[in-house]
């Protein structure tokens, strides 16, 4: 598993993304807000990732479930949506038998970005934490770390 990161601040880095390093890459993006969702699957697919979206974390889990392992390459997670939240989807995708599955890169996105938000989004098994609004710096900071 990757180490444990926080990005909410971009700095100069953003200059130095590989954006190409980025294309390809498969996202599954669990986020129940249309909004939120169009927001980023702009800025994600406009840099040539794939973005796969569900409304909630049981739809989230399931998706990993049917896929192999392997087939996404990062999870950006909610924290609050309905029939399942962020971190139980997150603590469940951990627990699964296939280790590519398991290993999967998981980030939180939530307003709440609070210490104890980022420690409880660690906890749950993400490997870090965005701040919504998202920050399409500080996003492809963190895609440039985390792939």
């Amino acid at each position: 598993m990757l180490a444990a990161d926080s990005f909410t601040q971009a700095g100069n880095e953003a200059d130095e993304i590989d954006y190409g390093r980025l294309k390809g890459k498969r996202i599954l993006l669990a986020e129940d807000n249309d909004l939120n969702a169009e927001i980023a699957m702009e800025f994600l697919t406009e840099a040539g990732l794939f973005v796969e979206r569900v409304t909630d974390g049981l739809a989230c889990v399931n998706q990993m479930d049917i896929h192999e392992g392997g087939y996404y390459d990062l999870i950006l997670m909610d924290i609050q949506m309905p029939a399942m939240d962020g971190y139980k989807a997150a603590s469940l995708i951990r627990g699964m038998p296939d280790e590519r599955r398991r290993r999967i890169p998981i980030y939180a996105m939530t307003a709440n970005a609070f210490e104890e938000d980022r420690a409880n989004a660690i906890a749950a098994g993400m490997n870090g934490h965005i701040a919504k609004p998202i920050e399409p710096k500080a996003l492809f900071v963190l895609l440039a770390r985390a792939l």
